[in-house]
């Protein structure tokens, strides 16, 4: 079984910065591609970003392409989401989620592909 857990999300002005982290245990870390989504009240969980197990190869959703990275440190089992330049409509509840590698695919957009979840954490953003 693995364990995700969020933390970093908190109240922020738009034009801030935050750093959302996400911390793995239970598997190895490096059998997993990793994703984070975010998801608002009354519509469905979205795509944000997603990075290769070896953190080589990085997807961004068109909305934040420019504004966030994702990135990985495999040696702290840690995911983070580094957000610049937020805007009011990035205001969700973020999750991470992990992808196995064992299906032979690159990391995916897709949530089906994603077997594992954290609880989520909120970012709310100020206009």
């Amino acid at each position: 079984q693995v364990q995700l857990v969020e933390s970093g999300g908190q109240l922020v002005q738009a034009g801030g910065s935050l750093r959302l982290s996400c911390t793995v245990s239970g598997r190895s870390f490096t059998n997993y591609h990793m994703g984070w989504f975010r998801q608002t009240p009354g519509k469905e969980r979205e795509f944000v970003a997603a990075i290769h197990w070896s953190g080589t190869s990085t997807d961004y959703a068109d909305s934040v392409k420019g504004r966030f990275t994702i990135s990985r440190d495999n040696a702290e089992n840690t995911l983070y989401l580094q957000m610049h330049s937020l805007k009011p409509e990035d205001t969700a509840v973020y999750y991470c989620a992990a992808q196995s590698i064992f299906g032979g695919l690159a990391q995916r957009r897709e949530r089906v592909y994603y077997g594992y979840w954290g609880q989520g954490t909120q970012v709310t953003v100020s206009s």
